[in-house]
């Protein structure tokens, strides 16, 4: 058996700063809130190898592995893969980015993945913890780059006007 998720949200902002403020690795610790370091190993053409820790868990341990991550902005298109893949026996991650007619973008991840014997959870439980945490993590994100984004341009047309 393995596990799958797909989740999505519309940012009140234009693809490229999207695009620009979701793939710069080296900020991703001040745009994820789960994330505490990222060290880049390499880089070749449009593929990047990193180190990412996370914060520690409700028991105390720290997670930490390597992924890549190709870049295909042409295509607005993102594969990564862990190259240590920890707990997991594989996690393949797709992000798929798209304009909206109204100048936001539509930002979908989608995660295969399939876990050890030995892991802590089962796919069905990492599943669930997936789902749950990709909506508290894009829900950030949003935030912040529609924030950005009203600084650099004012409010966007759909954005939500407070009383």
């Amino acid at each position: 058996m393995s596990g799958h998720t797909e989740n999505e949200i519309t940012v009140a902002a234009p693809f490229d700063l999207v695009w620009d403020i979701t793939n710069d690795l080296e900020n991703w610790p001040r745009l994820f809130s789960e994330y505490r370091h990222v060290e880049v190993l390499g880089r070749e053409g449009d593929k990047t190898t990193f180190r990412l820790t996370m914060h520690p868990d409700d028991n105390g341990q720290v997670w930490s592995w390597v992924s890549e991550r190709e870049t295909h902005r042409a295509a607005r298109t993102v594969r990564a893969r862990r190259v240590e893949p920890g707990p997991f026996e594989f996690m393949d991650i797709r992000w798929h980015y798209e304009e909206t007619p109204d100048g936001g973008t539509k930002m979908r991840w989608i995660q295969d993945f399939a876990m050890k014997p030995t892991a802590p959870v089962d796919d069905a439980a990492m599943t669930d913890h997936l789902n749950r945490n990709t909506r508290i993590q894009m829900d950030l994100i949003r935030e912040k780059i529609e924030r950005r984004a009203r600084v650099r341009t004012g409010p966007h047309p759909r954005a939500a006007v407070p009383n």
